[in-house]
């Protein structure tokens, strides 16, 4: 699930000496006593894909609003490449905004809707047409140049909106939801579409989804919001493998989420007993809490091991149970089992042998559990 494109690019979040190309300093808007936006302080580099990730409600639209200068934050500033951009109206911000909607003219051919932002600027015409004809073969849409929007797919209308957002040369484009109206086969390969543009452009993109695969796909980093504030900043390797609190392990994929007792602690190791799993987690990383304290132990699914003999070695990481559910969903398989005191755990499999073929595990079979100790994550909020 998680995207392993920031392995292949530099990352200059890491470098202290990096100059944020976005700087979204201390800001808060509030409408009337409700806080949408708290005290968000956020860097974001040049050609990034950044993604703000978070459910219906987090605030994530509204910080894009005042990205974009639709809204003005209620207090903090908003720096683009260097200039304080916070009193700035929209059209004389280095920013393009592509909306959910899309927002196509419909009386418009595709060239007109992409050719709009230019000619209010008043450009040449000459100059109009090479950058239209441009930008409609970088999105592939230069056949379908004198159709209308009613004439076209979904996922035309989508690269017309991204052609005429970029058209423009903007330093920033801001994408809302920008795949939410395409079917899951279609938003797929659109992502991979909209990373090879931005690759080619180098356009810093920050895009607002509520959708956790597009963001693992699409972004350099994620943010993710909840309640107005911004929980964790992070690659999408960061985020999914490295969790900091309950809510984003919860938020991120899926996950099996146990609480226990700290009854080990370790620099590289603690032991967590838990009364939910039936057993003791050995987990091989550090953390700061104190000796007995409440924890919570993130084990995902696709990190259990599932089978009918005991594993080998002490009793930590395993646990007994009975397979009470499964779900076939042709790459994968998931199990439900049930733990002796009634708690189910999600498990889920490959499916690399074609279903028929093998001793497969099956409904009602006791079965043991068991994972690496570098699996969990023990996270203390």
């Amino acid at each position: 699930m998680a995207n392993t494109r920031q392995d292949d690019r530099s990352e200059p979040w890491k470098d202290p000496g990096a100059m944020p190309y976005v700087r979204i300093d201390k800001v808060t808007k509030k409408f009337g006593d409700f806080v949408a936006v708290d005290d968000i302080t956020l860097n974001i580099y040049r050609g990034e894909i950044f993604c703000l990730l978070g459910g219906s409600g987090c605030g994530k639209t509204t910080l894009l609003r005042v990205m974009a200068g639709f809204e003005t934050p209620t207090a903090g500033s908003i720096w683009i490449d260097g200039v304080d951009v916070t009193a700035m109206p929209p059209y004389e911000r280095p920013v393009n905004m592509m909306f959910q909607s899309y927002a196509l003219f419909p009386h418009m051919t595709v060239e007109q809707n992409v050719a709009f932002g230019l000619r209010q600027d008043k450009l040449p015409k000459q100059e109009i047409t090479e950058r239209v004809i441009e930008m409609l073969k970088l999105v592939r849409m230069n056949q379908f140049a004198a159709r209308r929007p009613h004439q076209l797919s979904g996922g035309q209308r989508q690269r017309v909106a991204l052609a005429r957002s970029l058209v423009k040369r903007p330093k920033l484009l801001l994408l809302d939801e920008p795949l939410a109206a395409l079917d899951k086969k279609l938003r797929e390969h659109t992502q991979f579409e909209l990373i090879n543009i931005q690759e080619t452009l180098g356009v810093t993109f920050v895009v607002v989804t509520h959708d956790q695969e597009e963001a693992m796909t699409l972004a350099s980093r994620i943010g993710v919001m909840n309640h107005g504030e911004i929980v964790q900043v992070g690659t999408p390797t960061e985020i999914y493998e490295y969790p900091v609190t309950r809510f984003v392990a919860d938020f991120i994929g899926s996950v099996n989420m146990f609480e226990g007792s700290l009854i080990e602690d370790e620099p590289d190791y603690v032991r967590v007993e838990s009364a939910e799993l039936g057993g003791i987690f050995h987990v091989g990383h550090g953390v700061s809490a104190a000796p007995n304290a409440t924890v919570w132990v993130a084990l995902r699914p696709e990190k259990i091991h599932v089978s009918r003999e005991r594993p080998e070695g002490n009793g930590d990481n395993r646990v007994a149970g009975v397979v009470a559910e499964i779900a076939y969903l042709g790459d994968q398989s998931i199990y439900l089992v049930r733990l002796a005191g009634g708690r189910m755990v999600r498990v889920t499999q490959p499916n690399i042998v074609r279903q028929g073929g093998g001793d497969r595990i099956t409904w009602e079979e006791p079965v043991w559990l068991s994972w690496d100790s570098s699996s969990p994550v023990v996270v203390t909020q």
